[in-house]
């Protein structure tokens, strides 16, 4: 499908701010001695246990020459060394000296401190939000790119306010349910914190990179029945299995807390849930047509057993 002309706009409207806000137009990245291009090739370098000339044209498509004069550049200054491989001694191994290393120290030092303030002028309620439309953007133009460090931990204070707000915007925003969700939500969290039999419940946040892009919880039903509940994954965070993680957590715990059956309620339409849920092992038991948060619904009753 083509795009439409006023989302190429859009997108070059982005491309102006960014470069600009980022200071890529400069000839100076960061009112240092390198350009934008030249600082690049330095972390490369810098992030690289080996590399060759041609894996930086590959990677960073570079045109040759252009690399070529930049590393007889940095040749001179006494950034770079070349080395032959052990392995093709044909293929020349790329490294940064001492010195080399020191000026992408002072480089890294700056980038961090100028992103730093550029995140402090961001309500720190936006950071997350911020951050995660950038690995929407990265994970759509780059859809093979390596993913993040995935973490699951218990919730600590803040966490419980998040996963309300984002049940509540998500839910509004793919599926179209209204406020009366978000405040289910409220209600299921505030009696899971006021009521926690720390024993046999517990609350999973799933972080990626540091910021937070999931949740489950398992709570008890009775004295042999867990219910899963909440079951969220940022849309930015999606494909790293990050569903699958939460709930496999959730039956493991549910097991060993002496639970004979962990349950779950949820609708026909939350497709990639559902997915999750039946190859886990979960399995559909009951079906009602109901009206919620503002829409026709189909809701399910999935169970597994643990014995």
């Amino acid at each position: 499908m083509n795009a439409s002309a006023e989302r190429i706009a859009a997108v070059r409207r982005f491309n102006r701010f960014y470069t600009r806000r980022i200071g890529a137009l400069e000839d100076r990245y960061l009112h240092s001695s390198f350009s934008l291009t030249e600082a690049r090739v330095l972390f490369e370098l810098a992030h690289r246990e080996r590399t060759s000339a041609s894996a930086l044209v590959s990677d960073l498509v570079l045109d040759p020459g252009y690399l070529s004069r930049m590393l007889r550049a940095f040749g001179r200054r006494g950034l770079v060394t070349r080395s032959v491989s052990p392995e093709d001694r044909r293929t020349s191994v790329l490294a940064l000296t001492a010195r080399g290393r020191q000026a992408f120290a002072r480089l890294d030092t700056t980038a961090r401190r100028e992103i730093g303030a550029m995140l402090k002028a961001v309500p720190r309620t936006s950071q997350g939000r911020l951050v995660g439309a950038m690995r929407t953007i990265e994970a759509s133009l780059e859809p093979e790119s390596a993913p993040g460090r995935v973490t699951l931990r218990t919730h600590r204070p803040g966490d419980m306010g998040w996963v309300v707000e984002r049940h509540g915007a998500l839910y509004w925003e793919e599926y179209g349910w209204d406020e009366r969700f978000e405040a289910l939500v409220a209600s299921i969290v505030a009696k899971f914190i006021e009521h926690l039999d720390a024993e046999r419940e517990r609350c999973w946040i799933a972080e990626l990179d540091g910021e937070r892009v999931g949740s489950v919880f398992c709570v008890r039903q009775s004295d042999t029945i867990a219910k899963l509940r909440l079951l969220l994954v940022e849309p930015s965070a999606r494909g790293h299995g990050i569903g699958k993680r939460l709930v496999d957590e959730c039956i493991a715990f549910a097991r060993s807390a002496g639970y004979r059956e962990l349950v779950l309620w949820t609708n026909d339409v939350l497709v990639a849930a559902r997915r999750i849920y039946e190859r886990a092992g979960f399995t559909l038991v009951k079906t009602e047509r109901h009206t919620s948060f503002g829409k026709r619904l189909v809701g399910e009753t999935w169970r597994i057993r643990l014995g």
